[in-house]
């Protein structure tokens, strides 16, 4: 039986998972509907903590008003990449010419960019409380508060980035670094929720996973980090398609996108294919029903992935496809991290 700290922690860290999928369905939402700059500034919105609604309710200068903001926030950035010994990636940041455009204010794009916002600061406090009712259970598992306290390091530093991805007017690689640190802190949210409940819950003890099944259960969730990695930056070069050839329509443009395109698709096989062998190893052992309920989630997962994926490159990058095939993939992550740490040894089982 489970003492009443470990529900509370149980419970808070779970809300916290689903939290994080939510937050980063929003970021979908509104990287799929260009709304990453409907705020200009960070963490207000147009310097208020709630944003207007009309444009008669912002100050004439408001665009010059923020592009000097967001120069001078690059300029402390470019420095910090300076010392960092990434002086290439500094003068481009210095030069973006995109920077220095003014954003037109639209209330929709605003408020889209708000929720997501709200969301996150949402999340940040679900975490903030899985760290704090931690400490509480720290004699069972005193790990789980130390590893929490670092998420909560992640987190800070995952709203700088943040910060940075509106002030550098949404840069590639900052984009993707900042979904990647999105994903460890899920990873680490995971792994001290099963942690815990693998405590004193047997059924998630499984000694009968050979190193076959654990190798390529591994395998996965590597190739779904790639997967997803790919993935932003096929993001990354649609936005740089629309930038260079505005006259393209909209379904024209994956033809320009390039091989990274055919990378992400190709990927995408192998990821059906590691997770149909995964399937059958487990079919082959007597495994847990908790298990095997897992493995077809996941498998529910890939067609889900597959029909969104189809979706997107047969109906013109659909915006609601966009988002709910990152939801799909980061889910699908989740899930398979899961299994790999229940395909973890385990010998401090407690009744």
């Amino acid at each position: 039986m489970y003492s009443k700290a470990e529900k509370r922690f149980l419970r808070i860290n779970f809300i916290s998972i689903l939290s994080l999928f939510l937050l980063i369905l929003a970021g979908g939402i509104v990287r799929s509907s260009g709304s990453g700059m409907g705020c200009p500034d960070w963490p207000k919105c147009f310097d208020q903590y709630i944003p207007p609604t009309d444009i008669s309710q912002l100050p004439k200068d408001y665009q010059e008003k923020y592009v000097t903001e967001r120069l001078a926030k690059n300029e402390r950035f470019a420095k910090l990449l300076d010392k960092a010994g990434y002086k290439d990636l500094a003068f481009k940041i210095r030069n973006d010419e995109s920077i220095k455009v003014p954003e037109e204010f639209n209330p929709v794009k605003t408020y889209t960019e708000y929720i997501n916002r709200l969301i996150g600061a949402l999340t940040g406090i679900f975490l903030v409380l899985t760290c704090f009712y931690a400490w509480g259970i720290r004699k069972a598992r005193g790990r789980v508060f130390w590893i929490s306290l670092a998420n909560i390091l992640l987190v800070v530093f995952q709203a700088w980035l943040g910060s940075i991805v509106v002030s550098t007017n949404l840069v590639a690689w900052i984009i993707t670094i900042h979904m990647l640190v999105a994903i460890l802190i899920l990873a680490v949210s995971i792994y001290t929720y099963h942690d815990i409940k693998s405590l004193r819950n047997e059924s998630l003890l499984t000694k009968k996973a050979g190193w076959l099944v654990k190798f390529v259960s591994l395998l996965t969730v590597i190739i779904s980090i790639v997967q997803i990695t790919i993935g932003t930056e096929v993001r990354e070069a649609v936005d740089a398609v629309q930038d260079f050839f505005p006259e393209l329509k909209r379904e024209e443009w994956l033809d320009e996108v390039g091989r990274i395109f055919v990378y992400h698709r190709d990927i995408a096989l192998l990821v059906v294919l590691l997770n149909t062998l995964l399937y059958f190893l487990l079919r082959r052992k007597v495994i847990q029903k908790e298990v095997m309920n897992t493995a077809y989630f996941v498998g529910l997962l890939i067609a889900l992935q597959i029909v969104t994926g189809l979706a997107l490159s047969n109906f013109a990058l659909a915006p609601w496809a966009q988002a709910t095939h990152v939801l799909f993939a980061t889910v699908l992550f989740g899930a398979q991290f899961y299994l790999l740490l229940i395909f973890k040894n385990k010998q401090d089982f407690i009744k």
